[in-house]
């Protein structure tokens, strides 16, 4: 009659007839499935039925993840590494940073000392002063020495790889500003063990 709609299959139907379909027998003389079969074949809950283990498993899985990718900044090991510290080219720059000697290692602590003296000292002395200008020189000179990692850096890059991936240069800048036993991921390289 008109206006009755036909009974749509269930999903487990569909999905027991997707099966049949796919049985070794049959081949490829087989009609392809329509899309609506197909579609109703796929179909999932978007709720599952048990939040709580849903939930629990989802949890057991993130934790998995951080404690690989935990392991991985000890290690190294490009897999797991976060996105920011994936790659040949970053690996390159990582161990060229930890091998050699830089001057950012120590700004922290230089920072930290001069607040130490200028709380000591006080501001109306002439000492003051000369701590003062002690510590824009460190800082002077932690800025040159991150320029010629740069184009250190740069250079090296170029000639291994070809072309310089974006943001290699600065990760390197950044990385040798923090203190060695400091850095994530740790370093692979002892100093004076540069790349080739």
């Amino acid at each position: 009659m008109f206006g009755r709609k036909k009974e749509e299959p269930s999903a487990q139907a569909v999905v027991d007839q997707a099966q049949a379909a796919q049985e070794p027998g049959v081949g490829k003389g087989a009609p392809t499935p329509k899309r609506k079969d197909q579609e109703a074949a796929r179909k999932r809950p978007l709720v599952p039925t048990d939040r709580k283990a849903s939930k629990e498993a989802e949890r057991v899985a993130v934790q998995d993840q951080r404690q690989k990718m935990r392991q991985a900044l000890d290690t190294g090991d490009e897999k797991y590494l976060p996105l920011r510290d994936k790659g040949p080219q970053k690996r390159f720059v990582r161990d060229y940073v930890d091998a050699r000697f830089s001057l950012g290692e120590y700004l922290m602590f230089g920072a930290l000392l001069f607040v130490v003296i200028s709380l000591i000292i006080p501001a109306s002395s002439s000492q003051i002063t000369y701590v003062l200008i002690g510590f824009w020189i460190m800082f002077l000179a932690v800025f040159v020495d991150v320029f010629i990692l740069s184009r250190k850096l740069r250079k090296r890059l170029g000639e291994k790889f070809g072309e310089v991936e974006r943001g290699s240069v600065w990760y390197g800048c950044m990385r040798a500003l923090q203190f060695r036993k400091l850095r994530l991921p740790k370093p692979q390289v002892k100093r004076g063990q540069y790349p080739a």
